[in-house]
């Protein structure tokens, strides 16, 4: 299933070309100078791979296979492909008033319309294909059916987000690294170190802990919990209230100490080691409640996150923070403590990034926070994930969790009682029904 991972990928590249359009769109209705370079580079670019290798592959082999095996498909898949015949005409429509707006023969309120409906409906578009095309796909082709597409994919390659993107593609790289409103990630590949070829569950473990107990005075807060992470995996850990998670988190960064068991990182047992120790090999972590510096501006807080690494990577390290979460950059020099929740627990999380880290904990990230800015935080941990981070998540919101999950655990009172994929747990009945109110 490699090309799944290629589609969503190359999906959230358009949702934030999307998202970067219609900001400059909007600029441009509020009296701001039409940018023609810009459009041109966008339009060129969804022209050039958007129309004529993403769509073209996805109509030829995924699409015609999921036909084969699903007569319900058959109906969204339609739909989809009509959207991928029209796309042509609908971008030259789009150049045809870019060129009458610059012409002055346009207003640019109309051009700038147009641009949103456009946007729009890419948007409409890759959720359609998310939400319903690729789970099915999961569920239903063949190994055969996946060496075929996974064959088709295997020379993709992205002319502005890839490794190997085209020289007059790189300002429109730039400009939407700095654009798109969504904390969606771009700029922190550089940050990590992504495995490339095999898939999490055929790489190497990362962190090995068997047997691990944990006490507060008499009572015993973990009971004896074994648990694996491999590289680029993201593991959730879920469960109610008081069940143990950040215990188990504290315990793995070192803040709290064990009584039993052992923690291995990279095979090396580090069950003894102070907790800065532990930092420097790659644990690095988001604590629960985000814990910001409040009195410090954002930018020192994100310095911060960065004390063991050196100091001539530091300045480039805060332009990728600054480059994934936009508000940050034009509040650094604000207090911590004047961030929104939300704010903050994005500070959070880039002030972990900023130590390089190989495996990051994260406890809690949506705790307090809006179902909107909830969203925005499981689209940060997606793309860590996607860019080959090891994550470890704890998180009371399950099936968000379980969702983005690799492999999930179930703790209740400090003992695992649950342990399977991501899917598995989400469509267990245990879990339904005392995690996920089904």
């Amino acid at each position: 299933m490699d090309a799944l991972t290629i589609i969503s990928q190359e999906h959230s590249n358009m949702w934030r070309l999307a998202a970067s359009l219609d900001h400059v769109a909007s600029d441009v209705q509020d009296g701001a100078p039409l940018e023609t370079p810009f459009f041109e580079a966008a339009l060129d670019y969804i022209s050039l791979f958007v129309d004529r290798m993403h769509h073209p592959k996805e109509d030829d082999f995924l699409f015609r296979l999921l036909r084969l095996r699903s007569a319900e498909a058959s109906e969204v898949l339609d739909a989809l492909e009509a959207d991928h015949r029209h796309g042509p005409d609908n971008l030259a429509q789009l150049r045809a008033k870019l060129t009458a707006v610059s012409q002055g023969q346009l207003p640019k309120e109309e051009f700038s319309k147009a641009v949103k409906l456009y946007t729009d409906s890419l948007r409409g578009h890759i959720k359609t294909e998310e939400k319903h095309v690729l789970p099915l796909a999961r569920k239903l082709l063949t190994s055969q059916d996946w060496a075929e597409i996974d064959q088709a994919f295997s020379n993709h390659s992205d002319p502005v987000f890839s490794d190997q993107s085209k020289a007059e593609f790189r300002e429109l790289f730039h400009r939407i690294v700095s654009l798109a409103p969504d904390p969606v990630g771009l700029g922190v590949s550089s940050l990590l170190s992504p495995q490339s070829g095999a898939t999490a569950s055929q790489q190497p473990l990362l962190l090995k802990v068997q047997g691990l107990e944990s006490c507060y005075g008499r009572i015993k807060a973990l009971k004896g919990i074994d648990l694996e992470v491999r590289r680029g995996e993201t593991v959730a850990l879920v469960g109610a209230n008081g069940a143990g998670k950040t215990t188990f988190l504290r315990a793995i960064s070192g803040v709290q100490p064990i009584s039993a068991g052992s923690i291995h990182f990279d095979e090396e047992d580090i069950s003894k080691l102070r907790s800065d120790k532990r930092m420097r090999r790659g644990i690095c972590q988001s604590p629960e409640g985000r814990q910001v510096f409040g009195p410090l501006s954002i930018e020192d807080n994100l310095r911060l996150g960065a004390y063991t690494q050196p100091r001539h990577q530091v300045a480039g390290d805060l332009e990728k923070i600054f480059a994934m979460f936009p508000i940050l950059k034009e509040k650094r020099s604000l207090p911590a403590g004047t961030l929104s929740g939300g704010q903050q627990q994005m500070l959070a999380i880039g002030r972990a990034l900023m130590g390089r880290p190989r495996m990051v904990l994260l406890d809690e990230p949506s705790m307090g926070l809006a179902p909107l800015l909830v969203e925005e935080v499981f689209n940060v941990i997606k793309t860590l994930k996607s860019q080959g981070m090891t994550i470890l998540l704890v998180e009371q919101n399950a099936f968000a969790a379980l969702a983005i999950a690799d492999r999930g655990y179930v703790l209740e009172t400090g003992a695992v009682t649950l342990s399977g994929t991501g899917e598995e747990l989400i469509h267990n009945e245990q879990v339904r029904s005392a995690y996920l109110g089904m």
